[in-house]
């Protein structure tokens, strides 16, 4: 047609063009209704999606164009805090998320409306952080304050899963895998079970406040609570479920009355008397980019929202970030840095394997599955390092990171002979060891500041790529890129270092926020604006740099890491294990702390298996509150 192919601002230079101009004219009676057409798209509000991100610290929301997935207006945020009753624990208060998710998101909708735009918000989706633990009443009010994800009490009762199911499994002569195939995603079954689960959360309350668990009608997460709070509707997450609850998040969708514990691992819950759990969780269980259901009159007033604006299912910040970086087809992968390193690997089936945390079946999309793997001490080894040799520069300031990174990159490959061990906090994966340490090997006089640091840079590289390979090993599968988001992508250095010892593209994003897009995406395609997740995903991430290896630069750090760095790893292994039982610390009997029920013997367990006190295991992806 004469109009479609022309944008409005040439249909106003033809509007205006005097009658001599040679041109094409606009009939009267079209001239008016052209006018009136674009009258009418000028004050069209902006279709928007709200992205919210329940993290540690605090809580965020933001507004995005639903079809673009670009920002309007800016991000905002309201904090919360954090009680530590004792040494590990960690608590919140569920009414505190509320509250700061109202003042967020009003903050969000007041900035995308600034200087008069108008919007019309289609959905909202939450993302929040994993295994923060609720106990609800009748009235589906708290009844204690949230185990938090990072609270470790219940480590002895991680410990007594894994041994409760090997007992169990023996005396039947099985295997655990064939007693118990939900334990799979831990190591194939060799286990640890992390202390951040909700199994071990569960159990802790059950064993340490029976009057809190008699009247806990459900127990839920941050996710579920949220979602309760915006709607009324008490559902949980398929992506929590198969991540973190021994589910399987395929089939535990499709439970109904007459399969209502389908998908779940009732095998295990009966082997430790558990079995009570199941009816406490919420009986209905929704995929990500489903509708849980529209804003209440009382939450839409609380939001300042319409009644009934679709509320869609979100999950775990660290996965639904996932979707945020468009790492959503078979064979990809995302790194996501801060204080530690998470990988994530999209995989064709739900394989497992030693050394590898999933693969998770349904998750985090109902039709995937991945398997995670980790690094404790990444960047906050490197912040280590450089408060180190900081010393005393005056008024507390440090040497900048950007001073560093030029100082390291005059160094050659392989640090003039120094290399470090990664693991000052343990080892997640692909060997799980909460007792590795940290080293450095080789130092002589010649070495200064700026090989130490560029020595535990090249170090958490080398772990990534162990982690990767045993990904990749254990899902049979190979990637050739790497997105990547977090703190790491403020140092190019860093970032070319990954790319060199991986031998892997590293591609950056334009919006690496993978949370709060993540839930754009998913608020978009509830509300219909997409068919599918992949869909959104394809319009609205969009990508802003690659970073390629250098061909000879990577051929040197092969040689580092199968020659030096892999002989290194066991070759100290000994040495540090034998230190940390001379080191010692509170035995039981000698410890006058007063302990939970449970939590002792369960400690106790601890140190016999793994010879000494190594302290509880937690999942890879505890890094999600750094993002």
């Amino acid at each position: 047609s004469l109009f479609s192919p022309l944008p409005a601002r040439h249909l106003i230079i033809m509007m205006a063009s005097p009658p001599s101009r040679p041109g094409p004219r606009l009939p009267p009676l079209l001239l008016l209704l052209v006018s009136l057409l674009l009258r009418v798209a000028s004050s069209s509000p902006r279709r928007v999606v709200i992205g919210v991100d329940g993290g540690t610290e605090s809580i965020r929301a933001c507004c995005f164009d639903a079809e673009t997935g670009a920002v309007v207006g800016s991000s905002s945020a309201a904090a919360y805090a954090t009680s530590h009753p004792r040494a590990g624990w960690a608590e919140q208060s569920p009414e505190d998320w509320y509250a700061c998710l109202r003042s967020a998101v009003g903050g969000a909708v007041a900035s995308a409306r600034e200087g008069g735009t108008a919007v019309e918000v289609l959905a909202l989706c939450a993302d929040t952080t994993c295994c923060s633990v609720v106990a609800l009443g009748a009235d589906r009010e708290p009844l204690r304050p949230c185990l938090l994800w990072m609270d470790a009490r219940s480590a002895g009762q991680a410990a007594r899963i894994v041994d409760a199911a090997r007992s169990e499994a023996g005396d039947a002569g099985r295997t655990v895998l064939e007693a118990f195939p939900e334990l799979r995603v831990n190591s194939n079954g060799e286990g640890p079970i992390s202390a951040e689960w909700l199994l071990p959360k569960s159990m802790w309350i059950k064993e340490n406040e029976p009057e809190v668990w008699e009247r806990a009608e459900v127990i839920c997460e941050y996710q579920d609570y949220i979602n309760h709070k915006l709607t009324g509707r008490m559902v949980a997450s398929s992506c929590n479920a198969a991540v973190r609850w021994h589910h399987d998040g395929v089939d535990v969708l499709l439970a109904d009355e007459a399969e209502p514990n389908l998908g779940r691992p009732m095998r295990l819950l009966e082997a430790l008397g558990m079995e009570d759990l199941a009816d406490k969780l919420p009986r209905t269980t929704l995929a990500m980019g489903d509708v849980v259901g529209g804003l209440t009159r009382e939450a839409a007033e609380d939001l300042g929202l319409e009644e009934g604006t679709p509320v869609v299912q979100g999950g775990p910040d660290a996965f639904v970030g996932m979707i945020g970086l468009g790492t959503v087809k078979p064979n990809s992968i995302c790194l996501i840095t801060g204080s530690s390193h998470l990988h994530c690997l999209v995989t064709p089936s739900a394989t497992s394997a030693p050394g590898t945390w999933g693969a998770y079946r349904g998750a985090p999309l109902s039709h995937l599955n991945f398997s995670e793997g980790g690094q404790s001490s990444t960047g906050s080894l490197v912040r280590w390092v450089r408060d180190l040799v900081s010393g005393d520069v005056g008024d507390g300031e440090k040497i900048p990171y950007g001073q560093l990174d030029e100082e390291a990159s005059r160094i050659e490959p392989g640090c003039d002979g120094l290399v470090a061990l990664e693991t000052w906090q343990g080892s997640r994966t692909p060997v799980t060891d909460a007792r590795a340490r940290g080293a450095f090997v080789g130092l002589t006089l010649s070495h200064g500041r700026a090989h130490l640091f560029r020595s535990v840079l090249e170090a958490v590289c080398y772990g990534t790529r162990a982690c990767l390979e045993g990904l990749e090993d254990a899902s049979g599968t190979e990637a050739d890129e790497v997105v990547v988001a977090g703190g790491a992508t403020r140092s190019p250095l860093w970032l070319q270092l990954h790319a060199d010892v991986t031998g892997k593209k590293f591609v950056l994003n334009e919006n690496t926020d993978g949370p709060l897009l993540g839930c754009a995406i998913l608020a978009s395609v509830g509300a219909g604006v997409y068919g599918s997740v992949e869909e959104a995903a394809e319009n609205m991430v969009r990508r802003s740099e690659v970073i390629e290896p250098r061909p000879e630069v990577a051929k040197a750090y092969d040689r580092l890491y199968d020659e030096v760095y892999k002989k290194v790893r066991p070759g100290v292994r000994d040495t540090v294990h034998a230190m940390a039982a001379l080191r010692g610390g509170a035995s039981d009997h000698g410890d006058s702390r007063v302990r939970p029920r449970g939590v002792g013997w369960g400690l106790s367990r601890l140190r016999a298996i793994r010879g000494g006190d190594g302290g509880p295991i937690i999942s890879p992806s505890l890094l999600a509150a750094d993002w």
